[in-house]
Parts: structure tokens; C-alpha cells; sequence
């Protein structure tokens, strides 16, 4: 088993255009949760301000969400319903949620559990979380787009921003 798989999670994004979902490092949490101190309204804007934390979500994202439009229309989600249906839960690539089953999918835990980013609620729900418990202020480890560095880079979200659990 690849040990640096161990720490998986589900991170799915819900903003004014819609919502995405997608499994990163667990760490990948932490840096969206930082990301959410530089109060983004958009995934972009998450995704974007995420770069100072994690140097490759941004573009592991993105990349995967042109892969998806390109296979998968509204009304046409064979593609992704095969592969949630085939694959393991942590294998499954970005997806974009457009029906029922890609919301139930988009909530499946993977290792480390499931967060949802509510950047419109400005709410970040731990729906189960046993990596890192996120805080509305903290540090956090800089990755350089291969591995967690001991750099850390401090965030404080701003006031209406709400954690729960």
C-alpha cells in the first residue's frame, strides 16, 4: 500500500456556480481552511489564495475539473457514475456534482473522512474529519508540491467564518 495515500480526504467545494468534490492529502484541509482567511467567493478564488499553502492543489484541481468537462455533460454522467460505481473512493477523480449520485458520492468519506467548504455560508463542515481538527486560526505547514515542508505560514479566518463541528 502507498504510504503517502494513507492520509487521504474527501474535500468538496460548494460556491455561487456550484459544487466540486475532490480527494486530496489530508493536509490539503488545513491549506483550504487557511486559503478561506483571504475570503474567496469562488472555488478560483479558494484554489487561488490556496497556493500559498500548497504549491500543486490548485493546478491538481483544475486540470482534473477540464478532464471532467470534457467527458461529462448535465444529463450525461455515465462517465463519472461508472468510475464512482468502479472505483475506490479515494481513486475517484474530480468531479463536479450535477445529480444525486454525484452528491451522495461527493460526501462519501475517504481515510481521513470528508469537509465541506460552503465558501457562500462562508461554513467549513468537519462531516468527519480524523486527520487534523481545523481551527479558525493556526499554522500551517507549507507543501511545496511533493511533500509537507517545516515551513509554516501562519492564517486567522476572518470573523464570520464558521467551523463546525
Amino acid at each position: 500500500m502507498d504510504a503517502a495515500r494513507l492520509d487521504d480526504i474527501r474535500l468538496t467545494v460548494v460556491d455561487p456556480e456550484g459544487t466540486v468534490s475532490f480527494v486530496a492529502h489530508a493536509s490539503a484541509a488545513v491549506a483550504l481552511t487557511a486559503a478561506c482567511s483571504h475570503n474567496p467567493t469562488s472555488l478560483r478564488d479558494l484554489l487561488d489564495a490556496s497556493e500559498r499553502y500548497d504549491r500543486a492543489l490548485r493546478a491538481t484541481v483544475l486540470r482534473g475539473l477540464a478532464v471532467f468537462d470534457e467527458h461529462n455533460l448535465p444529463g450525461e454522467l455515465d462517465h463519472i457514475h461508472s468510475q464512482l460505481d468502479q472505483l475506490p473512493p479515494r481513486k475517484t477523480p474530480v468531479f463536479r456534482v450535477l445529480d444525486p449520485v454525484t452528491r451522495e458520492a461527493s460526501l462519501r468519506p475517504v481515510r481521513t473522512g470528508v469537509v465541506l467548504f460552503n465558501l457562500p455560508a462562508r461554513r467549513i463542515v468537519q462531516i468527519e474529519n480524523t486527520y487534523e481538527p481545523l481551527a479558525p486560526s493556526g499554522e500551517v505547514n507549507y507543501h511545496n508540491g511533493r511533500f509537507l515542508s517545516i515551513r509554516l505560514l501562519p492564517y486567522q479566518l476572518p470573523d464570520d467564518w464558521l467551523i463546525v463541528p
